[in-house]
């Protein structure tokens, strides 16, 4: 008889719907569908990587803190992760005012070339990749001059992974993570929305 009652009362919790676990998102959404929400951190992460802080909401700032951290750890642990390689280069040859040189060849004019040995940097394959994902991430960003602002030609392209390389990971190569600070300015006019400072330490 004891047998029959435990096998019912098994039944009877079978039947009861069982409660999903509580798990916390792994992200915010920022009220931001998932292709917006992307583009904004990688303009944010970009910004902060370029000109080391910029202004923006707490919770914006934590999700940038969480992607700013993983690309300066990977540049900091294959910043010397390459070789040097000497390989032979054809230049064109120019005369004095800049221009280049042209020989006529059965009667048409060719550009004369040098040969110039030039040394290159090859990259590991895990720094390949290591680059590969940074370009995945960064967008491009234009320099202006101060001298030069408001004229295109005077604009330059900047390669946000050779900084990441030579200019960042060498600062923190002796630190094992926490690269940012958020420090809090306060409510922010109009929503209250908490406004912050994020930077690279």
């Amino acid at each position: 008889m004891p047998k029959h009652q435990d096998s019912k009362t098994e039944q009877a919790c079978s039947d009861v719907p069982q409660m999903e676990e509580n798990k916390m998102a792994k992200y915010r959404k920022l009220s931001r569908t998932s292709d917006q929400r992307k583009a904004l951190l990688r303009n944010q992460v970009t910004n902060l990587l370029y000109h080391g802080k910029i202004v923006t909401t707490e919770a914006k700032a934590k999700e940038i803190r969480k992607i700013a951290e993983s690309l300066i750890a990977m540049a900091v642990r294959e910043k010397d992760n390459f070789e040097t390689v000497t390989v032979t280069a054809k230049v064109a040859r120019k005369d004095a005012d800049g221009k280049r040189v042209k020989e006529v060849v059965d009667g048409k004019k060719v550009t004369v070339y040098d040969e110039v040995q030039k040394e290159i940097t090859k990259d590991a394959p895990s720094r390949l990749h290591a680059r590969r994902q940074m370009a995945k991430v960064f967008y491009s960003v234009k320099e202006v001059p101060a001298k030069g602002a408001g004229r295109k030609k005077n604009t330059k392209d900047v390669d946000m992974t050779k900084k990441m390389f030579e200019e960042i990971a060498p600062k923190y190569a002796g630190r094992n993570g926490g690269y940012t600070r958020i420090v809090k300015i306060g409510p922010r006019k109009g929503d209250a929305a908490m406004e912050v400072l994020i930077e690279l330490v």
